[in-house]
């Protein structure tokens, strides 16, 4: 049965084309049939271009069917009952095939809309163009932002800052930068993150845009307050005793002649005269600590800028330890270090990383002076991205969790005498060479500060 109705009607081709042809031959034999045997012969060519456009209709099917997947034409189908049961099976195939390519156009359709909603429902500008400048996509926030309705090339952006557009194209995968702007008289500082992707065979740039202002505002504010508020704490705490201490000195050496305004000396004994010198050393040395307070804030403003060169950590080790080693055999505390690898190199102001490796240690020193058995160790290695981090860690009774978040802040220290300088000017000191330095610590377990490069 296969074929059976194509197989029928080309053998009824063949015959009808075989009888034309010998119709033909008969009467091309006689002179008198010569306009009959043309028409024989025009007949014949008929039959056969009709033939070979019967057997070509797979050919043309099958193109058909490229042609419709190529131009993402999937409204197209395919029906042959009259060719038997063969040519069903093959139109039943196309079909299905083109029912499938229809369903993935369909959940493509559907899973591009889901994203594409995603995008536009979130609160962070998002912006991707391709390396010519011309914008693929953009979301709802960006609009809001940048005051845009409609953007086609970034350079466009040049509106809202001459060389926005230079820096956005500028940038690399995980590029981050804070960009300054001025919309509408209005001030924004915006997060910008950044990465690369490749679609279609071209490469594309996606940016984030964070209005951050608000946030910086909210901890800037935040820093006035903490720093107002030591400030207040440590002048208060200076210039009451001086007043005080001023007032009593004045009682001691003068005293006001009866129904005068004037004021004359009095005459001292000698416990008067010691109280005075002793008023009058205190309200020196209180002097002197304030102007020292004065002055740590000074460095604290003024830190120069970084003189990078390339040198080995283990020096940085060998400089801090040499300085401090008279004071950790005072307190018997050992001290180690770990390299990994043992020549790890790092990019930095060695003088500047100097200081905040004292700095360190000497916190280090002081949280263990006090322990049995106290301990220091210096971990240096290279992280999984290939940042260099360096590890201090000691065995001491750790950082209390409420004060946790404030040993950074300037002025700050639990300890009794310390500036509360060191580790704010570490801090500082490390931002200056794109880095960061963190603390973990539990009570009772020591802590571990650690500086990322």
């Amino acid at each position: 049965m296969v074929f059976k109705k194509f197989r029928l009607w080309i053998a009824l081709r063949v015959i009808l084309i075989t009888l034309n042809l010998l119709v033909f031959l008969l009467l091309v034999q006689s002179s008198q049939h010569q306009i009959t045997s043309f028409i024989a012969i025009v007949l014949v060519i008929v039959q056969i271009s009709a033939l070979i456009y019967f057997v070509e209709r797979t050919n043309r099917k099958l193109t058909h069917f490229l042609e419709s997947i190529r131009h993402s034409d999937f409204s197209t189908s395919f029906s042959d009952r009259s060719l038997g049961g063969t040519f069903e099976g093959l139109n039943r195939a196309f079909n299905e095939v083109i029912a499938e390519f229809r369903k993935n156009r369909a959940e493509k359709e559907e899973h591009y809309n889901y994203l594409l909603t995603v995008v536009q429902h979130v609160n962070i500008g998002i912006l991707a163009f391709k390396k010519d400048g011309k914008v693929d996509i953009f979301n709802n926030a960006t609009k809001r932002i940048l005051k845009i309705n409609n953007i086609q090339y970034i350079q466009e952006l040049s509106e809202i800052k001459p060389e926005l557009p230079d820096l956005l194209m500028s940038m690399k995968a995980g590029d981050k930068q804070l960009i300054k702007l001025v919309v509408d008289d209005n001030l924004m500082q915006l997060a910008v993150y950044s990465t690369e992707f490749r679609m279609r065979g071209e490469e594309f740039l996606l940016v984030s845009l964070q209005n951050i202002s608000s946030e910086l505002d909210e901890k800037e504010i935040e820093s006035w307050q903490n720093l107002i508020r030591v400030l207040t704490h440590e002048i208060m705490n200076s210039i009451t005793p001086i007043s005080s201490l001023a007032s009593t000195v004045e009682d001691l050496m003068f005293e006001e002649e009866p129904n005068k305004s004037e004021v004359s000396l009095r005459e001292l004994d000698s416990d008067d005269i010691q109280n005075v010198s002793e008023a009058i050393a205190t309200i020196r040395n209180r002097s002197q600590g304030l102007l020292t307070f004065v002055e740590s804030y000074r460095n604290l403003t003024r830190i120069p800028r970084p003189n990078f060169r390339y040198f080995a950590v283990k020096d940085l080790f060998d400089r801090a330890t040499a300085l401090l080693r008279p004071k950790m055999e005072l307190y018997g505390i050992t001290c180690t270090k770990r390299m990994y690898p043992d020549d790890l190199m790092i990019t930095a102001d060695p003088d500047l990383i100097d200081q905040v490796f004292i700095n360190l240690l000497l916190n280090a020193i002081d949280a263990v002076k006090d322990t049995e058995n106290p301990q220091i160790e210096v971990i240096a290695s290279i992280s999984s991205g290939d940042r260099v981090t360096i590890d201090f860690a000691d065995n001491g009774q750790g950082i209390k969790p409420d004060i946790l978040d404030k040993i950074f802040m300037p002025f700050f220290t639990s300890k009794k005498h310390g500036s509360g300088i060191g580790l704010s000017l570490s801090r500082q000191i490390m931002h200056l060479h794109k880095g960061s330095i963190t603390v973990k610590s539990k009570p009772g377990e020591g802590a571990v500060f650690r500086l990322n490069f």
